[in-house]
């Protein structure tokens, strides 16, 4: 079974295939069997012929584009759902991979994507309890993500940022790369000489310790979420290099992550109310990074989260999973009308794929603790002086403009004001239904008057005789009691209507 069900992600396109790399790093989720079998879909894809990657070279790099490499081999390094992966070596001697896009992958994903959105719609249409989810919202971020993961240009970018952040971290390395064979399907970069994760022996190798490989990486993710702001979006095993010495290396930045101050402000006060079992303060950030919303209440979101969290409390993770509770905490702020912020739910899945790799080293490494141990880090980033200063110069900019048109802006509203003919709309919710509910009242009293009268003045008629009869009674009191009836059961149909 595990087997069929890789082979059927593949068959069904890199949509699923990326869903199978994300339950090939939650160990807690899925049993074993399937995690090995889905951990396939990184790097053992049905690789393409050789001949179709020369072909794409071609067409990109220009009909000469043997010219820039010494070698390539032939047998793929690495085949994964969206582009294939080769050894190479440029005219320098400089050793690179060359990473090539599927043919026609873009427009398999495209097929995914419209699947995905018919179906988000029919959630959202048929299932009221999901619309909160904003199930069509979610395929549309990422439909946005796997645009920008499509686009090799877009990643070189991406790694050039990333590179430039961490040249001064010596245990971190991020591949070079070189910017004059780069198109939007074809990328070329230095070759990472280490041991993927995903290698049984990646951590056998010389002086290399498992914690302190766990806290390099951790320490390198953090600083990506807190001090850059820019942060690695799918850090599974694939993508994590371990080198000799406790050294780490970092590929694959299609998916990232941005994060403004205010949001990296927000995350560590939630860590910190977490840590403290502050639940009030966690509900807050969430009310004060959503949309804001009249519907929710606080007290009670503040509860449930409690109800979520507080059985775990204490625990290191592994017994605990602060990506899980995290993601279970972002539905409850759903559920109580709140628009999670789609940059706060990318980092909640990077901390799944985290908590993934630091299981996948040692079982039992807290989190949450080591997490806290930067905050004092991140303060210090974010409250050093030049960043105030920054922060002031912008705050100058922006009222500089306000405070040139004050004046004039006040002597126009005051000019209005004393203006004969100045009127002041007042905009009241609820008046067009209550003119709506009297109008209908003064439709229905103006017929019971009616009623009332044709069965007053019948009643008058029926005691007299009367010459005219019909069925015993007075032939006029008849027909003013019909009247009376007809129009009482018009009047209540209209009721219902009205209402």
């Amino acid at each position: 079974m595990p087997t069929r069900l890789r082979l059927s992600f593949e068959e069904l396109g890199p949509t699923f295939v990326k869903f199978g790399q994300l339950m090939a790093s939650r160990p807690d989720l899925i049993p074993q069997d399937y995690i090995d079998e889905m951990s396939l879909l990184q790097d053992q894809v049905q690789p393409l012929d050789y001949k179709v990657i020369e072909q794409v070279l071609s067409e990109d790099l220009g009909a000469d584009w043997k010219k820039h490499f010494q070698s390539i081999e032939e047998k793929p390094l690495g085949s994964a759902s969206i582009a294939q992966v080769h050894r190479a070596q440029l005219i320098n001697g400089a050793k690179v991979v060359l990473k090539v896009q599927r043919p026609g992958i873009v427009l398999t994903i495209n097929d995914d994507l419209n699947v995905l959105y018919f179906i988000a719609e029919l959630l959202e249409r048929y299932i009221p309890e999901i619309r909160p989810f904003n199930p069509v919202g979610m395929v549309d971020e990422y439909f946005k993500t796997l645009e920008l993961e499509t686009n090799f240009v877009v990643e070189a970018n991406n790694i050039r940022k990333f590179k430039e952040n961490f040249k001064n971290e010596k245990n971190v390395q991020i591949p070079t790369v070189y910017f004059e064979l780069i198109t939007e399907r074809v990328l070329v970069m230095e070759e990472m000489l280490g041991k993927r994760l995903s290698q049984e022996d990646s951590l056998r190798q010389e002086n290399v310790v498992a914690a302190e490989v766990v806290k390099a990486g951790l320490r390198a993710y953090l600083k990506m979420v807190f001090i850059d702001g820019f942060f690695h979006g799918d850090l599974h095993a694939g993508n994590f290099f371990v080198f000799p010495n406790n050294k780490i290396g970092l590929i694959d930045f299609g998916v990232v992550g941005r994060l403004n101050s205010k949001t990296q402000t927000s995350i560590v006060n939630m860590l910190i109310a977490l840590s403290k079992e502050d639940y009030t303060r966690l509900a807050y950030e969430y009310v004060d990074l959503a949309p804001f919303s009249e519907s929710v209440n606080v007290d009670l979101f503040a509860k449930e989260l409690q109800s979520l969290i507080s059985p775990y409390y204490g625990l290191t993770s592994k017994h605990m999973n602060i990506g899980k509770i995290l993601m279970s905490s972002s539905s409850i702020a759903a559920s109580q009308g709140l628009s999670v912020p789609t940059e706060l739910m990318m980092f909640f899945k990077s901390i799944v794929s985290i908590e993934g790799l630091g299981q996948k080293i040692t079982s039992d490494f807290d989190f949450l603790q080591f997490t806290l141990t930067m905050v004092s880090d991140v303060a210090q980033h974010q409250f050093q002086p030049t960043k105030f200063i920054d922060e002031a110069n912008i705050l100058l900019r922006e009222s500089r403009g306000f405070l040139n048109t004050l004046p004039r802006q006040l002597n126009m509203i005051l000019r209005r004001m004393n203006s004969p003919d100045y009127r002041t709309k007042i905009s009241v919710d609820g008046v067009d239904h209550l003119t709506k509910t009297i109008h209908v009242s003064f439709n229905l009293l103006f017929l019971g008057i009616i009623i009332a009268a044709l069965i007053v003045s019948s009643s008058m008629i029926y005691t007299h005789e009367a010459a005219w009869q019909l069925g015993g009674m007075p032939g006029f009191s008849l027909i003013g009691y019909l009247l009376a009836a007809t129009l009482g059961v018009a009047a209540f149909i209209n009721y219902i209507k009205k209402t």
